[in-house]
This record gives C-alpha cells, structure tokens and sequence, in this order.
C-alpha cells in the first residue's frame, strides 16, 4: 500500500452549513445517479482473481485515484469548476470535449454520461434554479451529453460551494462507491469495506489538493489493467454491473 505523506494535505473550510449538506447530499450513495449499478471495470478484475481481498482492493483503488478516472475526473471538476466561477463558456466547452473524450471504453463513457444526466435531473427537480436551466439550454443546444466530473463541478460552482470542498467530497464519493461494489462482488463485509475507505482517506485528501492546482495540460491516464477490465466487461458471460 502507498504511504501518504500527510504534510501540507489541506481541504477548504470556509463552505458554508448549506453547502456542507448539499455535498452530503448530491454525493451520498441515495442520491439517485443510479451509482450503485457500475463497478468501473471491477467486476472483471474480480472474475480474473486480481481484485479478492480488502488488501488488493485497497491496492486497486490507490491505482485508479493515482493514475486514473480519480485523478483524471478531478481535474475536469477543477476545470469546470473554474469555467463556471468565472464565466468562460469558451473554456468550458473545451473542457467538456475533453471529459467526453477521455472514456477509453463504451462502458465508461455510459457510466459518465448517465450518471451525469441522473444528476442533473435530480438537482434540477430538487434544487430549481434559473442559472442552471440556463446552461442546461445552451449545453443541450450540441446535443452531447455532460459527463459525470462535469455535471457536478457545474452545479457546484453555480451554489458558490468552495472547490476544495467539492472536490475532496466528489473523489470520496467515488471511492466510496467502488468499495462499496467489492463489497458485494469479492465478497467483503461491510466492516472491511469501511476499513479499506478509512485507509484511502489520506490519499483522497492528497489528491484532492494536488488536482486543485492541476490544469487540462497535466490531464492523462495511466490505468491500462482498469481500462483492460472495462472493455473485458463488455463481453463477461455473467453481469451484475452495467461497467
């Protein structure tokens, strides 16, 4: 397992009590972005024997935070984030064409699109607010749908929630998610699964400091087994994920 070094690891804390439990919110496992039916290639690795305990799971994980979705989804929330908070449609598009670029395999692209559309439904019903149909207009207007890291950088910048609070609460989520897939894949029980989710939180606090000073010029990927598990997925003869 990495060892984090915890020196300097920060997260803002100038989010306000609203914001706090909008994030609680939006990012818990209820929320309903159907989460609970994607396993990010997991369900593979399983079959494959290279995911089977909590220390391998723990292992895979730090891999995808480090070198995949986690850090590459934490930038396009940082970016979009940014292009909202100030203004810059321009940006925002460019930033868009990459997020919807950067999914190496159909099942992730599903996973980041329908998610992203759940999402902002949801908020939309939930949370109504004319700044947000707005840009649901003009994003609409290509047709092209808003991936995942997007949907929420977006509406967490339109509620003036702070970046670091988002991120950290968004990669968390994340992590959490796919723990809780092996949970019901490897099998674990529940009390391993919040081990292995205790044991990332330095990570996803490193991380969520590191990606906030990251631009699209540091984007990139470096997760070939995950990715290989992904596109194997497609295929597997026995399913209980949709990725």
């Amino acid at each position: 397992m990495r060892a984090v070094n915890h020196t300097n690891i920060a997260m803002t804390t100038n989010a306000s009590p609203d914001a706090l439990l909008k994030l609680m919110t939006w990012l818990s496992p209820s929320f309903p972005v159907g989460a609970y039916a994607y396993s990010h290639g997991l369900e593979l690795a399983m079959e494959n024997e290279l995911v089977t305990d909590p220390g391998s799971l723990s292992t895979w994980l730090e891999g995808i935070l480090l070198y995949g979705a986690g850090r590459t989804d934490g930038i396009l929330f940082a970016e979009t984030w940014r292009a909202v908070t100030e203004g810059d449609m321009a940006h925002l598009n460019h930033v868009l064409e990459w997020a919807r670029a950067l999914r190496p395999t159909k099942e992730m692209a599903l996973e980041s699109n329908a998610q992203g559309a759940a999402f902002l439904d949801a908020v939309v019903s939930a949370w109504p607010s004319e700044a947000l149909k707005a840009y649901m207009v003009i994003l609409a207007a290509d047709g092209k749908p808003l991936p995942y890291s997007a949907a929420v950088g977006l509406v967490t910048a339109l509620h003036e929630i702070p970046l670091g609070d988002g991120l950290g609460t968004f990669v968390h989520a994340f992590a959490a998610n796919l723990i809780s897939a092996g949970v019901r894949l490897i099998p674990l029980g529940q009390t391993a699964g919040q081990q292995v989710l205790a044991g990332l939180t330095g990570l996803i606090l490193d991380q969520t400091q590191t990606v906030q000073s990251l631009t699209l010029e540091d984007i990139g990927s470096a997760a070939v087994i995950v990715d290989w598990t992904s596109a194997a997925h497609e295929t597997q003869y026995t399913r209980l994920f949709r990725s």
